[in-house]
């Protein structure tokens, strides 16, 4: 690397480390902050040389970023950016902590996709999926899903594994090609894990005609926009691969939407080369992502911890669930969004029958909706009060954004 991007790096190294030491976080954005302001080409220069996969969605990346990790490291040394520092400050103090890596896996955020494809000319991206996300000041869908299609017009080289059940990611993955200016469409390799919300695709970001499903199919009524068929799928407990070859996959992770995380993995990996066979087994070693899913036993309750930041994430959030005393938190601080209207979007019906408590500081929000839904509840003012109002056995935590961190770091920040 140039003179002064060595400088930038080692700078971040060391404020990453002193931020961790510290206690004032894991240094995972300060130090990319500091480093792309001593060379603002960083992420480019620490990105050259390695071969990089991006993964990028609404839901689902930080996990599929862990999972494809695991299985992308059968062949080596893999950088990420694990706790989920997913904009390019994220990115930077990832690579420059890691230091030399053939591989890496990045998590990206989906408004940061176009810009990080520049800068790290990856050789592989997964399309998750698009659904709403942060009302207030996220873009609508179809042009989220607009902006990825320009992204990838400009890097047609780049191989794309996407998500064959999204009409949105579909139509974004596939920018037609352009003869006279020698466009051409890229690779892309189909996965389908099933998915259950529907509500965000219901129309064609192509003509604005409706939507039509049947079964797993989909189509649109006014053009030839229709789901592809998936070389890589979700059949039982394991995965169905391109040569038709069928792997049990094991997770210590709750639900089905992470078996669809882990089918997206291993398509992930075998754009590296690495067979399904060699990956899959690595898949068992992810038993929590930066507090998602992790279980922490305190005052004679198992406690376990899940993220649900929009009304997708909280449809599989209830699923993962189990029928036990659950703690439902609401904050709409800056990372959240601060309109909480989405939560009318969501079903609370699967809570009724068990135990529910809320807090946070939109716990009021919250209990209109839960009434609305015929759940009743009890608020609690805090953490703590909540376990104490449980029975000794499981307690389910599912929360968004910041109040999920806020639990996380009542129960020391675990991972």
């Amino acid at each position: 690397m140039p003179l002064r991007a060595k400088v930038a790096s080692s700078v971040s190294r060391t404020a990453a480390a002193l931020s961790r030491a510290a206690g004032r976080g894991d240094g995972s954005v300060i130090g990319g902050w500091i480093g792309l302001k001593i060379d603002p080409d960083l992420l480019a220069h620490l990105s050259a040389g390695r071969a990089i996969a991006l993964i990028s969605g609404t839901n689902g990346k930080t996990t599929t970023t862990r999972l494809s990790a695991a299985a992308v490291g059968v062949l080596g040394r893999v950088a990420t950016n694990s706790f989920g520092a997913n904009m390019p400050t994220g990115h930077t103090s990832a690579l420059a902590k890691a230091g030399s890596t053939p591989y890496a896996v990045l998590e990206v955020d989906e408004h940061y996709l176009a810009q990080v494809l520049e800068a790290t000319e990856p050789h592989v991206v997964a399309l998750l999926n698009l659904s709403r996300d942060q009302l207030d000041r996220a873009k609508e869908v179809a042009m989220m899903a607009q902006l990825w299609r320009a992204a990838l017009v400009r890097h047609t080289d780049v191989r794309v594994v996407a998500n064959a059940d999204d009409p949105m990611v579909v139509w974004a993955a596939t920018p037609p090609a352009d003869p006279v200016q020698g466009v051409r469409p890229p690779h892309v390799t189909w996965f389908s894990a099933g998915q259950r919300w529907h509500d965000d695709s219901w129309v064609c970001p192509e003509c604005g005609s409706t939507i039509q499903r049947s079964g797993e199919q989909w189509w649109c009524t006014g053009c030839p926009l229709r789901r592809p068929d998936a070389q890589w799928t979700v059949e039982d407990d394991g995965v169905l691969d391109p040569t038709g070859a069928w792997h049990k996959v094991t997770l210590q992770l709750p639900g089905k939407v992470n078996l669809g995380n882990a089918a997206t993995a291993l398509a992930v990996a075998a754009e590296f080369g690495v067979r399904p066979v060699d990956a899959v087994s690595r898949l068992h070693t992810v038993t929590s992502v930066a507090g998602r899913y992790a279980q922490v036993d305190r005052d004679g309750r198992n406690i376990r911890l899940l993220l649900a930041k929009n009304p997708a994430s909280w449809l599989e959030a209830f699923d993962m669930a189990d029928e036990a005393p659950t703690l439902l938190s609401i904050n709409a601080r800056d990372p959240d969004g601060l309109d909480t209207s989405w939560l009318f979007d969501v079903d609370f019906a699967p809570l009724r029958g068990r135990q529910v408590l809320i807090t946070g500081d939109r716990a009021y929000d919250l209990a209109v909706r839960l009434d609305v839904n015929g759940v009743p509840f009890q608020h609690v003012r805090a953490f703590g009060e909540a376990v104490r109002a449980v029975p000794p056995g499981r307690l389910e935590v599912i929360a968004n954004y910041t109040a999920f961190q806020d639990i996380r770091a009542e129960l020391d920040r675990v991972n």
